[in-house]
C-alpha cells in the first residue's frame, strides 16, 4: 500500500467514498483478507478488515448492488475483460486483475488512484 495514494482518494472533496482522518489512519495500519469466489460468471467477494466484513455477490454483466468501504449502497455492473475485473461505483473506477497468486486493485477518480497489491495466502 502507498500511503501517499491511499490519502487522497479517500480524502478528495468530491469523493463519495471521504472517510474520516480518524479511519484513514486505521485503514492504513489494518490488514485485510479479501476472499473470491468464481463460480462462471458468479463471484463472491469477502473483505475482512479488523472487525468490519463486507460481502458482495454479482454476475458479470448484470446490475448488482454492492456495498462500499462506508457501507453505503450503490449500484454498479462488472465486466470482465481478460484477468481483469471492471467496474464503476459513482464514479470510483475499480479494476482488479488476477496474476497467478498476486491480485492487484486499482482504484481511480479523476485523476486519483490507489493502488493495492494482494499476495494469496
Amino acid at each position: 500500500m502507498q500511503p501517499l495514494l491511499f490519502m487522497p482518494v479517500l480524502k478528495t472533496q468530491h469523493s463519495h467514498i471521504r472517510l474520516p482522518d480518524e479511519q484513514i489512519q486505521k485503514g492504513k495500519d489494518i490488514k485485510s483478507i479479501s476472499e473470491i469466489v468464481q463460480d462462471g460468471k458468479k463471484f463472491k467477494i469477502t473483505v475482512t478488515t479488523g472487525s468490519k466484513v463486507l460481502h458482495n455477490e454479482f454476475t458479470v454483466g448484470e446490475e448488482c448492488e454492492v456495498e462500499m468501504l462506508t457501507g453505503e449502497k450503490v449500484k454498479a455492473t462488472f465486466q470482465m475483460e481478460g484477468n481483469k475485473l471492471i467496474a464503476n461505483l459513482k464514479g470510483l473506477k475499480s479494476v482488479t486483475e488476477l496474476n497467478g497468486d498476486t491480485i492487484t486493485n486499482t482504484l481511480s477518480m479523476g485523476d486519483l488512484t490507489y493502488k493495492r497489491v494482494s499476495k494469496r495466502i
